[in-house]
């Protein structure tokens, strides 16, 4: 089990961040603080990852609600996809799925970092853990080079592409913050949209969001800067 006090999951609005914050209010001992981000907030919190106003505007929401006391765990669910083949592939799409996928996950963990170390800081002594401090990339083995999965389904080289980025901003993150107490790991949630040709994906929400807390729940020390699926099994970059 997840043992964090705080956590906040962006992307909300549905999907994966959605589900994930199904699965942390079915807990036996749900976080005491659950930070829903959304970008059409209807009610919650809003926070869009490609506007650092709307970023800043969140955090200074979530030091207000934690009293002084630090984040335990951000998790960048926020996410864009767009269909594309190398031939079709546009400048658009890579700045839209960058700024989406890969720029704002960069922007919301700087403007959270204050708080993840504080909370780093409130458990000294310990390993690390998502209950100590951590930021959880949402990413996909689509972004893994060495797999390079599925290319003849979904060539998709944009998403691709940002979601490789997306990984090494996770070793960037755990090669500089690791020391100061904050676990950094990118988590592969599987396919769990329709396939491009319809029907169903192989994976559903419920069984990927389960296997992500689990696989969270499983993390320490060892894990900080690596690359899992939500199986539990580790990837290649």
């Amino acid at each position: 089990m997840v043992d964090a006090r705080s956590v906040l999951v962006t992307g909300c609005d549905g999907g994966m961040g959605l589900g994930l914050l199904k699965r942390f209010l079915e807990l036996p001992t749900p976080p005491q603080c659950l930070f829903a981000a959304c970008t059409d907030p209807d009610g919650k919190m809003a926070l869009d990852v490609t506007d650092p106003s709307s970023i800043q505007a969140a955090v200074g929401r979530v030091q207000e609600e934690l009293r002084g006391a630090g984040l335990n765990l951000l998790i960048n669910s926020a996410g864009a996809r767009r269909h594309s083949t190398l031939a079709n592939e546009s400048a658009e799409n890579m700045a839209l799925l960058y700024a989406t996928n890969t720029i704002g996950p960069l922007q919301t963990s700087q403007a959270f970092m204050p708080l993840l170390k504080k909370a780093a800081e409130e458990n000294g002594g310990q390993g690390l853990s998502c209950g100590r401090a951590a930021i959880v990339n949402i990413s996909s083995v689509l972004g893994s080079i060495e797999v390079a999965d599925a290319w003849d389904e979904r060539q998709d080289v944009s998403y691709r592409c940002s979601k490789a980025a997306l990984n090494m901003l996770t070793k960037c993150l755990a090669l500089e913050y690791g020391d100061s107490g904050i676990l950094c790991v990118s988590v592969d949630p599987g396919c769990v949209v329709p396939p491009p040709g319809g029907g169903m994906g192989p994976v559903t929400l419920e069984e990927s969001t389960q296997g992500v807390l689990q696989v969270l729940a499983n993390l320490s020390t060892t894990s900080n800067g690596t690359f899992w699926d939500w199986k539990g099994q580790r990837l290649p970059w």
